[in-house]
């Protein structure tokens, strides 16, 4: 997996491409939360639930329909007199990538089974032909080591390189758009 300072600067790139109205704490916290939840899964290893199952690391939580129906929640949860609108529409849409964000990245990893995007239709688990990122650690006392270390310095450059050209970007275009 990658790290969640990798996972929470996507989301916090990702709203950069939204309208300024919208984004507030709010906005960043959820999208990062959105960003970072799928690996909640890792608590499966306690309950003896096994890697490679539908509900393992990497499994339904990290599929698309799951990011689908996290950020249709979210939004619900905390935007619901907005849910039927436009910018109801906006939010589950950043919600949902935010969420399916977190696959894609892991799929770019050098470690694990890979990812069900597919599940609950098919649970075969797929990584990316280029999988440049470090795998991430589980746990806060391995990543605390020389392995966090390397993580930290591929996310920079799978990362933290293309996520700072697309908030330039996204600064400039909107810099150009409003003179």
């Amino acid at each position: 997996m990658a790290s969640i300072f990798g996972h929470a600067l996507t989301a916090y790139a990702l709203g950069k491409g939204f309208a300024k109205e919208m984004t507030n704490w709010k906005f960043w916290i959820l999208g990062i939360i959105c960003s970072v939840l799928p690996d909640a899964d890792v608590i499966s290893f306690k309950f003896g639930i096994a890697y490679e199952d539908f509900w393992g690391h990497r499994g339904f939580s990290h599929s698309l329909v799951f990011a689908l129906l996290l950020g249709i929640l979210v939004t619900f949860l905390f935007y619901n007199k907005k849910i039927i609108s436009r910018t109801g529409l906006a939010l589950i849409t950043y919600f949902t990538i935010c969420t399916a964000s977190h696959g894609i990245l892991d799929a770019m990893t050098s470690g694990g089974l890979g990812i069900a995007f597919f599940s609950p239709f098919d649970d075969t688990r797929y990584f990316f032909p280029l999988r440049p990122i470090q795998v991430s650690p589980i746990g806060a006392s391995k990543f605390f080591s020389i392995w966090g270390i390397k993580v930290l310095l591929s996310e920079l450059i799978w990362i933290g390189f293309p996520t700072g050209i697309y908030i330039l970007a996204m600064y400039f275009l909107k810099r150009k758009k409003s003179s």
